[in-house]
């Protein structure tokens, strides 16, 4: 019984370290893009369209898009919503939009 108890453990533990050689998964879609932006961020429904609706017109080619999803958490986040961390859709602030 140990034995089966240890091969199970053993599988999951190797599936977890191929996984984190490998690295994200890349896809060079604007799907993929978001997916990892909500997925880093935390979001809803509405967040996900505003990064689907906006993406076309950030990324072009599905070159920039990889690297984008290659992007740790934090770095992710902050390229899209900037230092100040305005979400996707969200209103610019009073002193963003007298900068503009």
């Amino acid at each position: 019984m140990r034995w089966l108890l240890a091969a199970a453990l053993a599988a999951v533990l190797s599936g977890c370290v191929v996984r984190y050689l490998r690295g994200p998964t890349l896809t060079g879609t604007c799907t993929g893009a978001c997916d990892h932006y909500v997925g880093c961020r935390g979001g809803d429904d509405e967040l996900r369209a505003a990064c689907l609706a906006e993406c076309p017109a950030v990324f072009t080619d599905a070159e920039t898009l990889m690297a984008f999803e290659s992007l740790s958490c934090p770095d992710t986040v902050e390229y899209v919503e900037g230092p100040g961390r305005r979400p996707l859709g969200a209103p610019a602030s009073t002193s963003e939009a007298r900068a503009d």
